[in-house]
């Protein structure tokens, strides 16, 4: 009798020391999780900024069409991209997609910024200098989410590869969440928006 009271003891703590890794894991999770829907908040709202940006730019730069063109397209690229990682976040195909839209957005509004600062009437608009301060603000608030998906992703990571929670990480099926990191050295700076 008293070894079978000993065993449901054991198997009574393990139970309760697994589940408390069990819960542990997915609040970590969900932490990570909501910390990427506010980089989409913040993502979308500088693809909301976009188009006026280039409707402002159309009027003034009317030989540069294929810059306004590229902006627009890489734009839809990376809508597409932060739509299809917010249905999988932390999955290392979905955010290296990310990364790599967000990489060719960067890109060509750093190219429109270069070509606009040909036009003098075009940095001298009202409307171009709000949207210039408008996508500076985002930017920032972008890296800042960044920073916050990262942190947590991080402590997700962590607690799920620390013994002995890696023993029921495996079996419980959380799997490792990768970050929102920066794949080429170019992406490294935020597009250049001053006039």
């Amino acid at each position: 009798m008293n070894v079978l009271a000993i065993l449901v003891v054991v198997v009574v703590v393990l139970a309760v020391f697994a589940v408390g890794i069990y819960n542990s894991l997915v609040t970590l999770r969900q932490r990570y999780k909501n910390a990427f829907s506010q980089i989409d908040v913040q993502l979308k709202r500088r693809y909301d900024l976009i188009p006026n940006l280039v409707e402002t730019a159309k009027g003034y730069m009317k030989h540069e069409r294929e810059t306004l063109e590229a902006v627009i397209q890489a734009r839809n690229l990376a809508m597409n991209a932060s739509q299809q990682a917010g249905a999988a976040v932390g999955q290392p195909d979905a955010m290296r997609s990310l990364n790599q839209a967000e990489g060719q957005l960067s890109g060509a509004l750093a190219r429109l910024m270069v070509v606009v600062e040909r036009y003098p009437e075009l940095k001298a608009d009202k409307n171009m200098a709000m949207l210039q301060e408008e996508i500076t603000a985002t930017e920032n608030k972008v890296a800042f989410a960044r920073q916050a998906y990262n942190d947590a992703v991080t402590a997700y990571n962590t607690k799920r590869e620390l013994f002995p929670a890696n023993l029921f990480a495996g079996l419980f099926g959380f799997l490792p969440a990768s970050l929102f990191e920066i794949t080429r050295d170019s992406e490294r700076d935020a597009p250049k928006v001053q006039f």
